[in-house]
């Protein structure tokens, strides 16, 4: 499995539009696609974007602890924020506060790159360890204890999360150079398959990772035209 970016994170929610309107009056997104069932947003469609997927009723967390998105200049960032907003300071340079539909959210200072890309999405799993290493086996390269995708990483934390009925995430979108390469792979390695979605601009297959994290390597077809 070789992944080339997080090419987006994919959600359940029950009022998309009211998350997307906040991801793009508040964090520099826009829309990039709404269809029947979906609402795709990103601050630039080939970076790392949120796919809001329509579902019915409140969305729980789960074992998503936050997602993360760069910016330059932190304190101008969180001055975007609606003012009822509460924001909390793990670390320097990090930001976490929840978005609508509970949403955990964290703006991260950095240099370079795409303002508002992903930065990382963190999991809070029971073994991080045994977590860990099945990822590193799929697609994701160990670098300084996170695991790197892309320009993008995955952090674990340590905790039991009960596995909600209606949880908020969806799956990780992974984009790969070729989704028949992954299907084949996936089934020399007997992993279990949850679809194969051949779609107008991609062509992907899910797999099922460790904790219930569905993994979607998508290949970006020649006539895709997002922006």
């Amino acid at each position: 499995m070789r992944a080339e970016t997080l090419d987006h994170v994919a959600l359940w929610v029950g009022d998309r539009d009211a998350l997307a309107d906040f991801l793009v009056d508040r964090l520099g997104m826009h829309v990039i696609e709404r269809t029947d069932n979906f609402t795709l947003v990103g601050a630039d469609a080939r970076r790392g974007k949120l796919t809001l997927f329509a579902a019915e009723g409140e969305r729980e967390p789960g074992i998503l602890a936050r997602i993360a998105l760069r910016v330059f200049d932190l304190k101008e960032a969180l001055a975007e924020l609606p003012p009822d907003v509460a924001v909390e300071r793990p670390t320097p340079g990090r930001a976490a506060f929840r978005g609508p539909e509970g949403l955990p959210l964290a703006l991260v200072e950095a240099e370079g790159g795409v303002a508002y890309d992903l930065d990382h999405v963190a999991f809070t799993v029971a073994d991080p360890e045994r977590t860990f290493a099945e990822l590193a086996e799929l697609g994701f390269e160990p670098e300084d204890g996170r695991l790197r995708v892309g320009d993008a990483f995955v952090e674990l934390e340590q905790g039991d999360v009960e596995v909600p009925e209606h949880p908020l995430l969806n799956h990780l979108g992974l984009k790969v150079d070729s989704a028949d390469e992954h299907i084949k792979e996936a089934e020399r390695r007997g992993l279990e398959i949850a679809d194969v979605v051949d779609a107008p601009n991609t062509y992907a297959v899910f797999v099922w990772g460790p904790d219930g994290i569905k993994l979607e390597y998508v290949e970006h077809k020649p006539s895709f035209s997002l922006v």
